[in-house]
Formats: structure tokens, C-alpha cells, sequence
């Protein structure tokens, strides 16, 4: 018998996305499974982001869409899932009315088994046995190309950042046991999977919340010993507290990508304050330069948010300031978006939202310039790509200085080498563009 097909539509960050593939593959006994694809489906499931208001609109764009699908009779049974139904489900089952069940951050188990029994699509007995307990914790069905994905070490978040809801959404950081971890990264290792990306909300708090002691080191070095990964990435960390035997172990081990994604938000003390992110402008270009020094040619992904309750044209000064100081490898800008339930929920959002769209522009016009001085250094020298689609008359591949979607590419004519997707290759970069660059295969 043929199983019912179920698309599953991520939104939002990567930590989503693990949430996705462990619901993915609770179902897929029951189900064929497929990531935001255009093929016909009998159920639909929308993992959403509730972060910021782009985020929301988006999401909310997304559900309203699949709702007309639903009304239309083209798929038959549509799910929400994820931080916007967590925060807004109510305010969502009033208004729409085609979703057959809203869900927030639930266990994949609850969520799964809810489906399991409601899906309509197959006899009350199937649903029976076959809603047993399965390891939800270790296995997934990938949502990315086999040869890398995330392993999610915690959920939610200690910091409480003044504008940030993801601790109301999340809750407060969990740490998930080691052990799980291993197992899981094995299980991905037997996938195929050669680029392991750590995430988390707080990399640097691993570990805290069971014996009161920091063990993101200790994690790493047992993930080394999986000899399968050539690159393990990290994502999210957060400058205070960031232990300098991560950034020697990181100099040290070539398996370990020279990159740190690291939010800043802002550089003006009395604004980072406000934004209670515990550190203020010395701390945090010492935590900048001491990485630099540690990890001679590390590349920073960092994220900035401009138009914060109180910013003026001095302090926004200050920021565009030391980003062309300190010439980050990779930044992206948000303009700031007041959060219901979060402290600067309550400060007066007095920037024009005109002003803040003005400032995103002059900062991300600063950082392309950046981006295209940074790449066309880069021009003449060999680097690792890891190889991860064709697109047109080009490879598209990644160097261990960028991660999957949001950073540069490298670009390989198709007539220049006979390559697969997932393989390592050694290339001369040969041009340089402001977000991307080209190259040939040595």
C-alpha cells in the first residue's frame, strides 16, 4: 500500500531545522517524507519561526498560503507547529480556521503521536500500532545534503538579552546529555554526514545547567574522535565566557573550521546595557582581538541590530565605526523589532521605523565593501571547498570559512572538473565578487 506523503516547511533558524528532521523521521515509518518540496502531498506540516516581525510575517504568510491549499481540498490535513504557534496559538486557531491542529514547542513524541491518531488517512488499527515510542532524541531524516548536518546540543537560553523572546518561546537552557549527542553525531556520521555544525542558542553554556561547570571543550574533543567528520563548525556562540581552550583547540585541530558565529547586536556600552548583554564595548573588542590573536585567520559571522529603543545618530556612529575597525569577515543587521512579554518591550520604541531601515542599509553597505576588500585578498591562494550542489554551469562549494546559506560560495565551472556533490576538493580562487568568488581545481 502506498504510504500518504507529508511536506514538511521549515522556517526560521537551523535549531528548526533539527526539530523537522526528528519529527521527520518519528513519521516516516507511517509516511514518505519530503522537505518543503512542490510535490503533490496528503499532509502538511509548517515548523514555524515566531523571532523577530519579518519572521512572523513570513511565517504567517506561509500558513495563510497552505490554509488556501487546505480550503481548496488539495492537501487534506494541514499542522502548525513551532515558536509562533507557541507564543500566538489562540490568536492563530481564531483566525485560521483550515489548520487541524496548532502545536508550540512540544516533544516530537506529542506532536508526532497526535498526528499518528488524527490524520484521518489510515485505519484506527495502523494508527494503533504504530504509535510506539521511538528513539526521538537520535534519529532524523535530513532536510540538508547528506554530507553535512546540525547537531543541537541545547534547548533555549540562560541570557535573557532584553529584546530576544526566544527564552519565553524556549525556556531556559537545557543541555542535552553528552551521550545522546554522541550517539546522534554517530548515527549522522553512518549517513554519510563529513561537516558537523554545532548549534545551540548559547554554544559556550553547554554542560552548566547539569553539574554547574562549562564542558563545550570536552564535547568537541569527543566529536573529534569521529574520524568521519573533516570539518566540525560553531555556531552561535557568545563573547562572554567564551573559553580560550575552545579558540586554542580550534587553532590546534585543522577538523575544527576556523569560523565562529557570534551575535555582538552592538558596540555602544550604554546600549548593550540596555540590552542587558552583559558586556560592555572593551570586553567585547577584547574578546574580538583575543580570538583574533588566538586563532590567527578565524572568520567572524556576526549579527548587529540597529534602531534599539534609545539609539541615537552617535551611538549608530559608534557602530559603523568599529564594524569598519574591525572588518568582519561576514555580518548581517537587523532593525528592531519590539517583542511582546520581553523587557525592551516596555521602553519606548522611538526610533522611525524610516530610520532604522536607513541605518540596515548603511551598515550593510559598509560590510559589502568589506566582504569584497576580504574576498579579493583571498584571490591567488588554494582552500579546501566542500562541494555542495550544481547550480546552472557551476558547482557551488563552501570553504570552512562559510556556512551553509548565509555565507560566501565558491564557484566551479562545470567544464573543469568532474566532481560529486560532498567532495572535498582543492581549489585556486581566481576571482572575486562581493559575495562569492571563483575558482579551479587543482
Amino acid at each position: 500500500m502506498k504510504k500518504p506523503i507529508v511536506n514538511i516547511v521549515t522556517l526560521g533558524c537551523s535549531k528548526n531545522r533539527v526539530d523537522s528532521e526528528r519529527l521527520a523521521a518519528s513519521l516516516s515509518h507511517r509516511y514518505d517524507i519530503v522537505h518543503e518540496s512542490e510535490k503533490k502531498s496528503d499532509i502538511v506540516i509548517i515548523n514555524t519561526c515566531g523571532f523577530i516581525g519579518d519572521a512572523k510575517e513570513e511565517s504567517i504568510d506561509t500558513i495563510l498560503e497552505y490554509a488556501e491549499l487546505r480550503r481548496a481540498k488539495k492537501i487534506k490535513k494541514l499542522y502548525v507547529i513551532g515558536c509562533l504557534s507557541q507564543r500566538y496559538r489562540k490568536d492563530l486557531q481564531e483566525e485560521i480556521h483550515e489548520v487541524d491542529g496548532f502545536f508550540g514547542v512540544e516533544s516530537v513524541q506529542l506532536i508526532a503521536n497526535d498526528i499518528l491518531k488524527n490524520d484521518g488517512l489510515t485505519s484506527a488499527t495502523q494508527q494503533l500500532s504504530n504509535s510506539v515510542t521511538l528513539d526521538y532524541n537520535h534519529e532524523r531524516v535530513l532536510s540538508t545534503p547528506s554530507h553535512y548536518a546540525y547537531l543541537k546540543i541545547s534547548e533555549g537560553c540562560n541570557r535573557r538579552c532584553a529584546f530576544c523572546a526566544i527564552p519565553l518561546i524556549r525556556g531556559e537552557h537545557v543541555s542535552v546529555p553528552m551521550e545522546d549527542l554522541l550517539k546522534e553525531a554517530n548515527l549522522l556520521a553512518q549517513k554519510g554526514v563529513k561537516e558537523l555544525i554545532l548549534i545551540a542558542q548559547d554554544l559556550t553554556y553547554y554542560g552548566r545547567d547539569i553539574d554547574g561547570q562549562y564542558h563545550i571543550v570536552e564535547l568537541v574533543k569527543k566529536l573529534l574522535e569521529i574520524k568521519e567528520f573533516e570539518w566540525i563548525r560553531l555556531h552561535y556562540g557568545y563573547p562572554q565566557g567564551f573559553p580560550d581552550e575552545l579558540l586554542d583547540l580550534m587553532n590546534n585541530e585543522p577538523r575544527i573550521c576556523n569560523y565562529i558565529d557570534l551575535p555582538l547586536q552592538h558596540i555602544s556600552t550604554p546600549i548593550l546595557k540596555n540590552m542587558r548583554r552583559g558586556v560592555d564595548k572593551e570586553q567585547t573588542i577584547n574578546f574580538v582581538t583575543n580570538a583574533r590573536n588566538r586563532v590567527p585567520g578565524i572568520a567572524f559571522r556576526t549579527t548587529f541590530i540597529v534602531g534599539f529603543p534609545g539609539e541615537t545618530e552617535e551611538q549608530f556612529k559608534e557602530l559603523c565605526d568599529f564594524v569598519k575597525e574591525m572588518k568582519f569577515e561576514r555580518a548581517g543587521v537587523f532593525a528592531y523589532s519590539p517583542e511582546e512579554g520581553t523587557p525592551a518591550y516596555e521602553m519606548e520604541d522611538d526610533v522611525p521605523e524610516e530610520v532604522k531601515q536607513e541605518r540596515v542599509d548603511t551598515i550593510m553597505a559598509i560590510q559589502q565593501n568589506i566582504s569584497l576588500e576580504t574576498n579579493e585578498k583571498r584571490v591567488g591562494s588554494v582552500e579546501k571547498v566542500l562541494i555542495d550542489r550544481i547550480e546552472g554551469d557551476y558547482y557551488i562549494g563552501r570553504t570552512q570559512y562559510d556556512s551553509p546559506e548565509v555565507d560566501d560560495e565558491i564557484l566551479i565551472s562545470l567544464d573543469s572538473a568532474e566532481l560529486s556533490i560532498g567532495d572535498f576538493v582543492n581549489v585556486e580562487l581566481v576571482k572575486a565578487d562581493y559575495f562569492d568568488l571563483y575558482g579551479n581545481v587543482i
